[in-house]
């Protein structure tokens, strides 16, 4: 048996036997592990006690019987009340099953006591299970109920590789909705690309030309000439960025969470990862630990190129950022469940673990992504040189100003990823097994691509405007999709779901506001790379005396 909880709140479970269900007589179970990823996500096995064996039916049998007293029956009608279901496991195989149900008038409650049991074999494996719950009896205290069960084994064609399928749900993940949206994206990219090129081409020829032109001036034309534009700032815009050692660490953690959803989704469209339970989360993890160096090269290498001394400091935030907004999160939210005895608590073993995942794998590799990065590609090789005196920056209309851009940059990504959002939403807080990870390796290009268009504009813009503070504005704008998906999750808890109650509330929003911070940080690094790259260029190609 795994756990018992309400139906429309998904994490919200308990231990079976929280409910004052009976244990048959069969003691043990011969095989049985638990991984991290299932630690972490709640999941709690219990031997039913049912004694099943390969290929022997059994008629219908008492297992045990409950002997209802007051408090007992109150617990069944608690649970009834509120639609629990419990999840058990034959092979790894999950079904569910509902605890009971109320009359119309809701005054009288009833148990199903008789599980029936129909497992297929294929040879010597159980390729499918399934469970139907009868023998509804009603709950009257100081009553006995007897529990039953029978089994019965039936030859089946399925395939072992194949009996996940049935879990699955094609007219849902595969709909023409999920199809259009996907091509709606990527018209939305061909046009942004168009755009962007477009601007660059032209307008930058024109710059260019122009500039050219000035320089063929005498002094006398030049002062009278009208000097504008990003070519104004050419002795700022590379200087250090504000907070360089928060800017440096948020780029390397960017760039991690980046890699890490790249590779999981990559073992995930060849590994079917959703037929174990928390491998998903296991992969995740270990994935996490291991792509640390990109951390420490990115986030070091940039601090090195910004002049920054306190390199170990940096180095330290930077490995620590994520892991401590994920823990942080997950610690709050584990004192709700241990105050409701839910399953989710996390136990005290699995935290240690995590802590030494932390110390002893992810800060040692990103200390050697750091030194990499400060030895290889640390030389501030900038094509222009900073200027010793900042500039003022002159005074513009309100839609350039920094803030404006910021908040106007994270639309349009985010229309481009959030139909996928909502799938994604519905395969964890609904009870959908999500398995279209072509889908999400398209929608991450996308994404990609988007937002580095969408930021190389608003920096072109900023840059005419001859505001050389570029490197925030570049990593805000593209972090603020975070702001617009945290928002859409809003929408998602009240049209969407019947979730209820302060545990689930919390573990929907607490989580939510982790998974829409991590993607924002994902966004701006992407953003600020593009940006990067681009700035880099055009300052190469114009003549500075």
């Amino acid at each position: 048996m795994n756990t018992v909880g309400p139906y429309h709140n998904r994490q919200e479970t308990y231990k079976y036997f929280s409910l004052p269900f009976c244990v048959g007589k069969k003691k043990s179970i011969s095989h049985y592990h638990e991984t991290l990823g299932e630690a972490l996500q709640g999941v709690e096995l219990e031997f039913s006690g049912l004694d099943i064996k390969f290929k022997e039916d059994v008629m219908q049998a008492t297992y045990c019987e409950i002997e209802l007293d007051k408090a007992k029956r109150d617990a069944f009608v608690y649970a009834i009340k509120n639609h629990y279901w419990y999840q058990m496991y034959i092979d790894d195989l999950p079904i569910w099953g509902i605890v009971g149900e109320a009359d119309e008038n809701g005054e009288d409650y009833y148990l199903w006591t008789y599980k029936k049991l129909e497992i297929g074999y294929n040879g010597n494996r159980i390729v499918d299970v399934n469970l139907t719950s009868e023998g509804k009896v009603k709950l009257v205290p100081n009553t006995k109920v007897p529990m039953s069960y029978s089994v019965k084994w039936k030859k089946s064609d399925v395939h072992f590789e194949d009996r996940f399928d049935k879990y699955l749900d094609p007219s849902f993940f595969q709909h023409r909705i999920h199809w259009f949206s996907i091509f709606n994206s990527f018209m939305m990219v061909i046009f942004l690309v168009g755009l962007v090129s477009m601007i660059l081409m032209r307008t930058l020829r024109k710059d260019y030309a122009r500039y050219s032109k000035e320089e063929e001036m005498d002094d006398m034309d030049r002062d009278l000439g009208d000097e504008y534009g990003w070519k104004q700032v050419h002795g700022d815009v590379f200087r250090p960025s504000s907070h360089p050692l928060m800017f440096s660490s948020l780029i390397g953690s960017g760039c991690q969470i980046f890699a890490v959803s790249l590779i999981v989704i990559i073992v995930a469209m060849v590994e079917d990862l959703y037929t174990e339970r928390g491998s998903m989360l296991s992969t995740a993890i270990f994935v996490y630990a291991a792509t640390s160096p990109v951390n420490g090269y990115f986030g070091g290498s940039l601090y090195a190129r910004q002049g920054g001394r306190r390199w170990i400091k940096q180095m330290f935030i930077g490995a620590f950022l994520i892991p401590a907004m994920v823990c942080g999160t997950a610690f709050f939210i584990n004192f709700i469940a241990i105050y409701y005895h839910a399953s989710r608590a996390i136990p005290f073993g699995t935290m240690v673990a995590v802590c030494c995942i932390c110390f002893f794998v992810i800060l040692p590799l990103n200390l050697v992504g750091t030194i990499l990065g400060r030895n290889l590609a640390g030389q501030p090789n900038f094509p222009c040189r900073v200027n010793a005196v900042p500039r003022p920056i002159p005074e513009k209309k309100w839609f350039m100003e920094p803030a404006v851009i910021v908040c106007l940059g994270g639309i349009l990504p985010f229309g481009s990823i959030f139909i996928e959002m909502y799938f994604i939403f519905t395969s964890f807080w609904a009870y959908k097994i999500y398995y279209v990870y072509g889908f999400m390796m398209l929608v991450l290009v996308i994404l990609c691509i988007v937002t580095v268009c969408v930021t190389i504009v608003c920096t072109y813009f900023l840059l005419n405007a001859e505001d050389y503070r570029w490197q925030w504005t570049s990593f805000l704008s593209a972090a603020s999709t975070a702001i617009y998906v945290y928002m859409y999750s809003f929408y998602y808890y009240f049209f969407k779901t019947k979730m209820y109650g302060l545990f689930q509330t919390s573990f929907y929003f607490g989580y939510m506001a982790v998974f829409s911070t991590a993607l924002g940080i994902m966004c701006g690094a992407i953003g600020y790379m593009g940006t990067s790259a681009f700035v880099r260029k055009i300052y190469t190609n114009v003549k500075i005396d």
